[in-house]
């Protein structure tokens, strides 16, 4: 029993002595704390303060520059205030200037015009005393006056045309001539015209039974499988392969001369030798185009292009071959461009490829111009190219120095001496042609064309044609022959105006 209250007596003791430690502690912390919280109020109050007076320094400041700004503000509006003023007052000194000399020209004005009624009425009376004493009415006067300076108005003008003729003569022609000369002398090429000749030699007359064949079963099958006319004729040792396709012909040519060679010939040997044929033709088309690029400084055409240009190896027009005639062409034209400042590499590519379409025109409708500018757009080469392919025989108009060039290098390796044959028949036509132009205009009494055509000489009426007219008439007459004449070169117009007085002495 003792122990038990010993033991609540010390639990007692124990719970007092841990509530007063706790009430202590807790004293200690709520002191603690409102000391703390004193610290930070009075913190506060500091920084207030502090708030309170840089507000107050800022608000100053502002007021300060406030009131600097107005005050510039106020300087500067009374600057432009009497800036304005002084301009009105010149403005003002001007108008006032003005209405001054604006009433001045008016009465200038009205004296002029007092002055202008009074000259009138002088002139008015002088033609009235010059037709007393001449006893000619004002328009008869006139007339007679228009109709002496029309005379000697005519007059200078027909020497002012002759001066400007001779300058043109003298100065354009002779440049052109320079150039064209210069040209030719560079390229250098043969005179002498080419003719494509289909002719297959044999070693013997014997040659010809064997190539007719049994019943003539040979020839039949040859000319069936190649699409050519044999001509076995009297001919010692040779035999004519005739066709207007120009590589079907030449198919045929090696074909013939294969079978020659070989000596068996029989309708399977024809079909083989054929094919044979056509794989040679074909590479020498290739090998012919390229040769012809190279040769002329020409590179970045399509393969597709190269081998139709090879074609023109095979092709001739007047006895001129094709193929040798476009590298003429785009040696010449690319000399020219050289000489006028024109684009070198554009117009020898052109002159190379401007008789594309010749290759293929028996097969395509059109002009050989149009038919080359059509297969060259096809192969996407570039639209000047084109433009100067398809100008070149004025299909489309000439918009380009390139094309002009290309243009009168055709016309060159065209027209120079021994470039083309002419029939007799087509000579005489186009000399019948260029006097029926000639002879067309009215006031012409006699027309002759002389020196193979490149010359026409044109007599008129002296009555009906003077000379301002004469020389009107030679330009007619040359814009008439090149829009209805075919003709290499140019042809010279030369009016012929003859005045004669006659009188007998009795």
């Amino acid at each position: 029993m003792t122990l038990v209250l010993i033991a609540l007596a010390g639990l007692i003791a124990g719970g007092i002595l841990g509530f007063v430690g706790w009430q202590f502690f807790s004293s200690k912390k709520a002191q603690n704390a409102q000391n703390k919280a004193e610290k930070i109020i009075d913190a506060a109050k500091n920084e207030e303060k502090d708030i309170l007076l840089k507000a107050k320094d800022d608000a100053l400041r502002f007021k300060n520059e406030a009131e600097k700004e107005v005050k510039e503000k106020s300087r500067y509006l009374e600057d432009v205030e009497r800036e304005l003023r002084r301009k009105e007052s010149t403005l003002d000194e001007r108008f006032n200037m003005i209405e001054k000399k604006k009433t001045e020209i008016e009465t200038k004005t009205k004296n002029i015009e007092e002055i202008k009624g009074t000259l009138q009425k002088l002139r008015t009376k002088q033609e009235e005393s010059l037709e007393k004493i001449a006893k000619m009415t004002k328009d008869e006067a006139k007339e007679v006056l228009f109709k002496v300076i029309e005379k000697e108005g005519k007059e200078d003008l027909v020497k002012k045309m002759k001066e400007v003729d001779l300058y043109v003569k003298d100065n354009i022609e002779e440049k052109s001539r320079e150039l064209i000369v210069t040209a030719m002398q560079r390229i250098a090429a043969e005179t002498a015209s080419e003719i494509t000749v289909s002719t297959v030699s044999l070693p013997s007359d014997e040659m010809k039974g064997r190539i007719i064949g049994r019943e003539g079963r040979n020839i039949q099958a040859f000319e069936k499988i190649t699409g050519v006319d044999l001509v076995i004729d009297d001919t010692p040792e040779a035999v004519v392969v005739s066709s207007f396709d120009p590589i079907r012909r030449q198919v045929a040519k090696v074909t013939l001369a294969e079978l020659v060679s070989d000596g068996r010939i029989h309708p399977a040997r024809i079909e083989e030798a054929y094919e044979k044929a056509k794989k040679i033709v074909t590479e020498e088309i290739k090998k012919a185009g390229e040769q012809a690029a190279v040769e002329v400084g020409v590179t970045g055409l399509p393969p597709e292009i190269l081998r139709i240009l090879g074609r023109l190896k095979f092709r001739t027009s007047y006895g001129q071959n094709q193929l040798q005639h476009v590298m003429e062409v785009s040696r010449i034209a690319g000399l020219l461009a050289e000489e006028v400042g024109g684009n070198v590499a554009l117009s020898k590519k052109a002159g190379l490829l401007h008789d594309l379409g010749k290759a293929v025109d028996h097969e395509v409708p059109g002009s050989h111009a149009v038919i080359s500018a059509d297969i060259m757009r096809k192969y996407k080469l570039p639209a000047d190219l084109i433009h100067a392919v398809e100008a070149h025989h004025e299909d489309v108009e000439i918009a380009s120095v390139e094309a002009a060039i290309v243009q009168i290098a055709d016309a060159i390796s065209s027209a120079r001496p021994g470039a083309r044959r002419e029939s007799m028949q087509s000579y005489i036509k186009r000399l019948e042609d260029l006097e029926r132009v000639t002879n067309s205009f009215p006031g012409v009494e006699k027309s002759f064309a002389i020196q193979a055509g490149r010359e026409i000489r044109v007599l008129v009426q002296p009555e009906a044609i003077d000379d301002l007219s004469a020389a009107k008439l030679a330009k007619e007459i040359a814009r008439k022959i090149e829009e209805e004449v075919q003709y290499p070169g140019q042809i010279k117009v030369h009016v012929i105006r003859e005045v004669r007085a006659v009188e007998y002495a009795k």
